[in-house]
């Protein structure tokens, strides 16, 4: 491509995504980058070898397969600088241990990815810092919780299964006035349609085992900082030793190609079926940031530039001792919904949901509450498999 950062600084999001990250003219007109199989890089000579005066030096600093995705991610996100680890859990431990020491204090949404909680709990907590959990619809009020020693907010929106969203500009004015790092998991929404860095997020977040793989194949994380905090994100990767294989990284960035028409159809399918959803009888909610009808709609609105493909629903679940027996009847009856519990994949997934770890952002009570990865099946049989399920659940 000719002129190409001058076409690309204008192009659309498909454009971009199509020719981000490498130029065929570096690889002797290739379209991809070579797949860089390294551990050890040899050096012209000692001098050269003790100053590593070199771009490359060992596989776990980087190679052009590794580069070529973190620049990618760079343009899409805004950002200084992208590490990228072994998987999307890695993508949040890795800056929490950057920018975390003992005798400090957290403050994590009560909404965040359970995984995440689990490291709070065990091995932050083993490591002498302190956390607390707030509520996701906070906002500017999280001054109140934000100590001396406070050094990280961590947030995450929409949320963990229930999908509450956050003000993040107002929550990340509030930790930047006290000097706390802002991280967020942005998996949900990609950068495609928020970009973290732009309201005020330090530390960007990304399961990119998600949508930037697309292909339920392939475990991968990404995290990207601004200028501020590039240094020492990086810094810790290189401590930790916390690298991802090149066949990985190589897959991620061929799943980026077609993630935005992908991310078009998940969009589509999964609003069209939230709407039919919130008139069905046997649902007492729908919990989807772009419905009107949901508590953060208007934030969601404000800020994101589309939904992805994930959304949860409520069923009508009548005594609570029967909202098990419910959730694995609607479960079992489907044919074209897997259960499992990743997502952002090409094919429809459910979870029954647990929210039992929550402390202040009680989820629905109401029902049993089911979680869809909507994926690029037709409608008309998901909505299908939906309503044989549907069946199944009334009839427990």
């Amino acid at each position: 491509m000719k002129n190409r950062d001058e076409i690309l600084a204008g192009a659309g999001v498909n454009t971009r995504l199509a020719h981000a990250g490498n130029d065929p003219a570096d690889y002797h007109g290739f379209v991809n980058p070579p797949v860089v199989h390294a551990s050890t890089v040899l050096f012209p000579d000692a001098a050269t070898m003790e100053s590593r005066a070199q771009k490359y030096t060992y596989g776990t600093r980087g190679t052009p397969t590794t580069d070529a995705l973190c620049a990618a991610i760079d343009e899409l996100e805004g950002s200084a600088g992208t590490i990228l680890v072994p998987s999307g859990l890695a993508a949040v431990t890795v800056p929490f241990l950057a920018f975390l020491s003992a005798g400090d204090h957290a403050l994590i949404v009560d909404s965040v990815y359970h995984p995440t909680r689990h490291f709070c709990d065990t091995m932050l907590k083993r490591l002498g810092v302190s956390v607390e959990y707030y509520d996701p619809a906070i906002g500017a009020g999280i001054e109140a919780l934000i100590r001396p020693n406070t050094r990280l907010v961590h947030t995450e929106a929409p949320g963990s299964n229930t999908f509450e969203m956050q003000d993040i500009p107002a929550i990340a004015a509030m930790a930047h006035k006290h000097g706390a790092v802002v991280s967020m998991d942005n998996t949900w929404a990609t950068p495609l349609f928020f970009r973290p860095l732009d309201f005020g997020v330090d530390i960007s977040i990304h399961a990119a085992t998600k949508y930037p793989a697309g292909h339920s194949d392939i475990l991968f994380g990404t995290v990207s900082a601004n200028a501020a905090h590039w240094a020492q994100l990086h810094d810790a990767q290189i401590t930790l030793g916390t690298c991802a294989s090149p066949d990985d990284a190589y897959q991620v960035l061929r799943g980026l190609r077609t993630m935005g028409v992908r991310l078009e159809r998940h969009q589509e399918s999964a609003l069209e079926l939230a709407r039919w959803l919130e008139g069905v009888d046997d649902v007492s909610r729908v919990l989807h940031p772009a419905l009107p009808s949901f508590p953060g709609h208007a934030l969601w609105k404000r800020d994101f530039k589309g939904a992805s493909g994930i959304f949860s629903i409520v069923l009508k679940g009548g005594s609570p001792e029967r909202y098990k027996a419910k959730a694995h009847a609607f479960l079992d009856a489907l044919g074209i919904f897997g259960l499992g519990y990743s997502w952002g994949g090409f094919e429809c997934l459910a979870v029954h949901v647990n929210l039992n770890d929550r402390r202040v952002a009680k989820g629905p009570e109401e029902g049993p509450v089911l979680r869809l990865q909507i994926g690029l099946e037709d409608v008309k049989d998901i909505k299908a498999d939906i309503e044989r399920g549907l069946a199944a659940a009334r009839a427990v």
